[in-house]
């Protein structure tokens, strides 16, 4: 471990250069589709797993574009990290795409960064805060596969749904306070929210599964199918619709 280079410094530059990375590749206009997405990914995955090699070669790595290696599942620090989520928004042109970063120790996330790069933002736990005011009256959720569930409880609180791409983007946009909540169910695994939670639990924010149990990572099973990240005076109330939803219909989806 380097003693001159933080984890909490680390974790932000990792954001910051990775989104680097990834927008010099879709700025140089030689690739798109497919293509553009799969070396986005490529090179990004490339150069984080260099710099953590060089800078915490004793920490555990997953990620979603390496192989799992089961020495993580004994070690108390692992980089939980996703380089391109949303690789369709990014290849497509769109904005709501995010470079995800997070420690997570003995399962909780401690240090993390969600990068936004085509709006050249980093958040990150060491100086964050979520936006408060009037509610937005808006829920986000996923433009590629919404559950049921959603709808169901917008509906229920007199709110509408906005559609986004990454998981990063739809957690910041509640942060930011363009939206009320962010819920999502189906689909989705530690690298989606390690980083997501991490930021907007030091924001303030209410961070969990949608059945209220918090969410834990570095497991075996790396499925981590629903969360809940929204203001902290909405969030029992969203549980509730939530279970009844369940109750009734047996699944969220």
């Amino acid at each position: 471990m380097t003693a001159e280079l933080s984890d909490a410094r680390l974790t932000k530059r990792l954001a910051q250069g990775t989104g680097e990375i990834l927008k010099g590749v879709r700025n140089v206009g030689l690739l798109r589709g497919r293509n553009l997405g799969d070396a986005g990914d490529e090179l990004a995955q490339s150069w984080i797993a260099r710099v953590l090699e060089q800078h915490r070669p004793d920490d555990g790595f997953l990620s979603e574009e390496a192989a799992d290696n089961p020495d993580r599942l004994g070690k108390d620090r692992v980089w939980i990290i996703d380089p391109l989520d949303g690789t369709k928004e990014f290849a497509t042109g769109r904005q709501d795409w995010a470079v995800h970063i997070a420690l997570v120790e003995n399962g909780r996330p401690t240090h993390a960064a969600v990068g936004l790069p085509d709006l050249g933002v980093v958040f990150h736990t060491g100086d964050v805060r979520a936006v408060t005011g009037p509610y937005s009256m808006k829920i986000t959720i996923s433009h590629n596969r919404p559950p049921a569930v959603t709808e169901y409880i917008a509906e229920k609180m007199g709110r509408t749904t906005v559609p986004l791409g990454s998981a990063g983007a739809k957690a910041m946009n509640v942060l930011l306070g363009d939206s009320d909540a962010y819920i999502h169910a189906g689909g989705q695994y530690e690298w989606d929210s390690a980083a997501p939670i991490g930021v907007c639990r030091a924001a303030g924010l209410h961070c969990s599964r949608l059945d209220g149990n918090e969410p834990t990572y570095n497991h075996k099973d790396t499925y981590l199918p629903d969360i809940l990240i929204c203001r902290p005076e909405l969030a029992d109330e969203i549980m509730e619709h939530a279970a009844t939803f369940l109750e009734e219909n047996g699944s969220y989806l």
